[in-house]
């Protein structure tokens, strides 16, 4: 009897510390500092904003993938651009060890493959978006550009709607987080899903 319990302690006393050292791990990532916040000003206005993630410590986004709902048809409804999810690296151009991180995410479509930087990394976009079609069906974002420390990279998006103004420039190293504001389904049959996102900088 006395052998078991010391047993289950030893089991349980070890199941929490791997809990609590995974729980720390993402926290900080989290909670990092960032330098800059960037914005674009046509991003759409429905749904609401998710929570910030952020590239793990001393990585920075080099690459990204979009989650996208390919065009469904006339009269159907269209939710385009669904996610966005960033690839984080330590070094540029070292592109087999990388985190992801993303934002919220609609329910819509699928992921598209990683778009890497030639060389350095993120550092601004620009997104495309539909304005509201009053009785329509509404897409907002549909795309995303992003600007590199070298070079352009173009997201595998929808076509809907128009490129905005890019947003500033990271003072800093590059993007190292995001937050994305989605809209949840409205089980009315006009979703637009993924509205608007912030991009941050970081040292």
């Amino acid at each position: 009897m006395h052998h078991f319990m010391m047993f289950s302690l030893l089991v349980i006393t070890g199941l929490q510390v791997s809990v609590e050292s995974a729980g720390i791990r993402s926290e900080r990532s989290i909670d990092r500092h960032y330098r800059s916040e960037l914005t674009v000003p046509n991003g759409g206005s429905w749904g609401s904003w998710g929570h910030r993630e952020m590239c793990p410590a001393g990585t920075y986004a080099a690459g990204f993938s979009l989650r996208v709902e390919d065009p469904v048809g006339p009269r159907e409804d269209d939710t385009a651009l669904n996610g966005i999810r960033l690839h984080c690296v330590y070094t540029p151009s070292l592109y087999h060890h990388y985190s992801s991180v993303q934002s919220d995410v609609g329910s819509w479509g699928r992921w598209t493959d990683i778009k890497w930087c030639p060389s350095g990394f993120l550092t601004a976009f620009q997104l495309r978006v539909e304005r509201s079609q009053g009785d329509g069906d509404d897409t907002a974002a549909n795309n995303i550009l992003f600007r590199c420390s070298q070079g352009t990279l173009h997201g595998d998006g929808t076509n809907w709607g128009d490129w905005g103004t890019w947003s500033q420039t990271c003072e800093g190293k590059g993007i190292c987080g995001l937050k994305t504001r989605i809209e949840v389904p409205q089980g009315r049959g006009d979703d637009t899903s993924l509205n608007d996102v912030i991009m941050y900088c970081c040292d």
